[in-house]
C-alpha cells in the first residue's frame, strides 16, 4: 500500500502509548496521558467496545478511568487485572463488569458528559461518527440495563529506582498468573509474586535502559544485548548477525523481542527480535526483524524490514503474523513463518506508533475479525487508535484443483490425438 492517512477507529484526548485487548470481553483497552506537566492534557485508561457493523469496525467509549497526574506508558492484563507502569511504579487496578438499570444507562449516554463527547470522537471522525454515536445513545436509552465497568486500584510496587527520572518500560505477568514482572531505565528486572505482591528477584540485567522482555524471560537493552536467563542467572546472550559479516559490531541494537506459537504445533515456541541502527546515517541503514527456535535459541531466518526505524513489535496469537510500527508512523503485518511484508500503510499515523496489538483467538477476538485474516489496533502518539485488517485470501477445495488437473489431462490428451493422429 502507499502512502494515505488510514481512518481513525477512536480519537482519544491524550497521547496514547500503550494497547492491550481483553481475550474474554474484546473491550479495547487504550492509555496515556500528559504526565505531570501542567498543560492541562488529562492521564487515563479508556476501555473501549468493539464492534463489527458490515464490514467496517467502529469504537465507542465505555469507560474512562483517570489516573491523576502519572500517564501509563505500559500496560500487562492479567484475567480481570492491569498492571500499569505509570513513571517508576507499577499500578494494580481491577476491571470488573456491571449493569445497571435504564434510567442510569441514559444519563451515561447523554452528550454532555465526557464520555458522551469521547463516543462522538469515535469511529471514522466527522458527521458520520456523530450520527452513529447518537444512534448508540438513543438505543441504550431503550434497553432496560446496560453494561458498565467499575476500575479500582489494589497495589502498587515500586518497579525502577533510577534516581534521575525513574520510569517502568515494560511489565508482563506470567502465564500462570503466579508472577509479575517489570523492567524500567535503572537496568534492572524485578519479580513479583502475585497476587501477594512479595518480590521475589532483583537483579542487574542491561546496562541503561531495559526495553522489553518474554514469558521465559528474554531480555533487550540499549547495551547491545538480547539475554536468556534462568532465575537471575545468565544463560546465554544472542548474536543476530554471526553469520552477515558485513554487520559491524555495535552497529544495531535489539529494540525488541516477544514469543510466538507455531500453527499446528501446539508445544513450539518462536523467538522474534528487531534490530535497529545504533547510529542514523544520511542514507538510512536497514533494520532487520529475525526469527529464532525457541527451544535452543538457534537463528532460523533473518530479513531486512525497511529502513524506518522500528518502534514496537507484536504477535498474533496463532504466531501467524507479526505487527511492526516506525517511528515515522507507518504500520506494517509480516508473515511469521517466511518474515514477508503482507501489509503496508506508510506513515498512517503522523508519528511514532506505541503499541499494536492483534484481536485475540478467542470466541469473541473471532467474531470482531469478521472476514479477516488478521486484525491489528495501532496506537500512537497522535492520539489515534487505528484498525489494521489483511482480508482472508481466496482459496479453492482440494477436490475442485483435483477435477481442473483431471481436465487437464484429458486436455492435453485430445489436443494430442488431433495433432498426431495415432499417437496415443
Amino acid at each position: 500500500m502507499g502512502k494515505w492517512r488510514m481512518p481513525d477507529l477512536y480519537r482519544a484526548p491524550f497521547p496514547l502509548y500503550t494497547i492491550k485487548v481483553d481475550p474474554k470481553t474484546g473491550w479495547v483497552i487504550i492509555a496515556g496521558g500528559g504526565g505531570a506537566s501542567k498543560t492541562g492534557i488529562k492521564n487515563a485508561v479508556h476501555f473501549l467496545g468493539l464492534e463489527l457493523v458490515g464490514d467496517q469496525h467502529c469504537a465507542t467509549l465505555v469507560h474512562s478511568h483517570d489516573t491523576d497526574t502519572r500517564a501509563t506508558m505500559n500496560l500487562a492484563i492479567g484475567g480481570d487485572v492491569i498492571a500499569a507502569g505509570q513513571d517508576g511504579r507499577c499500578s494494580l487496578m481491577r476491571f470488573r463488569q456491571r449493569q445497571t438499570r435504564g434510567k442510569a444507562a441514559a444519563k451515561d449516554a447523554g452528550g454532555g458528559s465526557e464520555q458522551g463527547a469521547a463516543r462522538r470522537r469515535a469511529g471514522k471522525g466527522g458527521k458520520g461518527s456523530e450520527g452513529a454515536a447518537a444512534a448508540r445513545g438513543n438505543v441504550s436509552e431503550m434497553k432496560d440495563n446496560t453494561t458498565q465497568i467499575s476500575v479500582d486500584t489494589f497495589g502498587e510496587v515500586q518497579s525502577d529506582l533510577n534516581p534521575q527520572d525513574p520510569l517502568q518500560k515494560c511489565v508482563r505477568f506470567s502465564p500462570d498468573l503466579s508472577l509479575l514482572l517489570t523492567g524500567g531505565t535503572d537496568g534492572h528486572i524485578r519479580v513479583w509474586e502475585y497476587p501477594s505482591l512479595k518480590e521475589k528477584l532483583d537483579f542487574k540485567a542491561h546496562e541503561g535502559k531495559l526495553k522489553t522482555w518474554t514469558s521465559h524471560l528474554v531480555t533487550v537493552g540499549r547495551d547491545f544485548a538480547c539475554s536468556i536467563w534462568s532465575g537471575k542467572q545468565l544463560a546465554m546472550s544472542l548474536c543476530w548477525h554471526e553469520k552477515m559479516p558485513q554487520i559491524a559490531a555495535k552497529s544495531y541494537r535489539y529494540m525488541s523481542c516477544r514469543f510466538g506459537k507455531v500453527e499446528d504445533q501446539k508445544d513450539t515456541l518462536r523467538l522474534y527480535t528487531v534490530q535497529i541502527p545504533h547510529k542514523r546515517d544520511r542514507k538510512p541503514p536497514q533494520c532487520y526483524l529475525s526469527k529464532w527456535d525457541g527451544q535452543n535459541f538457534l537463528p532460523m531466518l533473518t530479513n531486512p524490514c525497511g529502513t524506518e526505524v522500528i518502534s514496537t513489535l507484536a504477535v498474533s496469537d496463532s504466531g501467524t503474523f507479526l505487527g511492526l510500527g516506525t517511528v515515522t508512523g507507518s504500520v506494517a503485518i509480516y508473515i511469521a513463518f517466511s518474515l514477508q511484508k503482507l501489509y503496508y500503510v506508510q506513515e498512517s499515523h503522523g508519528i511514532v506508533v506505541t503499541d499494536l496489538a492483534f484481536l485475540p483467538d478467542t470466541p469473541k477476538g473471532q467474531s470482531l475479525k469478521g472476514n479477516n485474516e488478521a486484525a491489528m489496533l495501532s496506537v500512537a502518539v497522535d492520539c489515534r487508535c487505528q484498525m489494521h485488517t489483511v482480508r482472508n485470501r481466496r482459496s479453492f477445495p482440494i477436490w475442485l484443483v483435483l477435477f481442473f488437473c483431471g481436465l487437464m489431462v484429458v486436455g492435453a490428451v485430445l489436443l494430442l490425438q488431433h495433432l498426431f493422429p495415432g499417437f496415443i
